[in-house]
């Protein structure tokens, strides 16, 4: 594996570093993954999966319970009156 030298900007590099750490993950991996889809390493599609799960997982959203059937939610003629 390679080394690689680049010059940043302090404060992008210090709001890099926080947002990586928030991810669980480090700001060498986060450039190393960029460089991988850039060059077509990886999908866009599988890039897209991943981080939509992320997301999923970080917004600590949960499902109620559900009141309602299949059969309700296509009832087209019922949401019309």
């Amino acid at each position: 594996m390679a080394n690689l030298t680049i010059a940043i900007e302090d404060d992008v590099l210090k709001k890099a570093r926080l947002r990586a750490v928030d991810h669980g993950t480090s700001v060498n991996a986060v450039v190393r993954e960029f460089l991988r889809e850039y060059t077509g390493s990886t999908s866009r599609q599988t890039e897209a999966s991943r981080r939509l799960i992320a997301l999923a997982h970080e917004s600590g959203a949960e499902v109620g319970h559900i009141t309602w059937t299949r059969d309700e939610i296509h009832d087209r003629q019922a949401s019309r009156q």
